[in-house]
């Protein structure tokens, strides 16, 4: 299952629907996530575009209400106008998060993305007609990789914190 928050201008569904069909896996969005069938999946991918240096609100509270269980995998994804700043990476909350209640994160994945966002309204926005189709091609490649990297990251010892 991958659960998508794709606000502005669908980038990231654009993202989500890709990865979706690399691992014929539901994209749905955390009003839509049902539980039982959450906890059943060998693998989740959360993901949404960035918002004020954040993924969204709606995606961080959903991986907040999930109860800790049994350790399962999961990944996140997101999609910014911006690179990911070392000093304050965007998706770093989420993964500490989502660890806390007990998944296992396999990996991250982040692409360029139309952003109007701010200063950047006036001027149309930055990277229009982004992600591309070799942003695609990476999240596709990325997702259908996945499978394979289930349980290494286990093998590398715990992450710090």
């Amino acid at each position: 299952m991958i659960v998508c928050v794709s606000v502005s201008h669908g980038n990231t569904r654009k993202v989500a629907d890709v990865m979706g069909r690399a691992l014929d896996a539901p994209v749905v969005a955390p009003e839509e996530v049902d539980a039982a069938e959450l906890a059943a999946c060998d693998l989740v991918g959360f993901g949404s575009g960035v918002y004020s240096m954040a993924l969204h609100p709606r995606l961080r509270e959903l991986a907040a209400s999930l109860p800790p269980g049994e350790r399962r995998s999961a990944f996140v994804f997101a999609t910014s106008g911006l690179p990911e700043a070392p000093f304050r990476p965007f998706t770093r909350p989420l993964v500490r998060l989502l660890e806390r209640r007990d998944f296992d994160v396999v990996d991250t994945f982040s692409c360029r993305a139309w952003d109007t966002w701010g200063l950047f309204r006036p001027v149309g926005g930055i990277r229009k007609g982004r992600p591309d189709a070799a942003d695609l091609e990476a999240a596709r490649a990325f997702a259908a990789g996945l499978p394979a990297r289930i349980g290494q990251t286990a093998a590398r010892g715990p992450r710090k914190a």
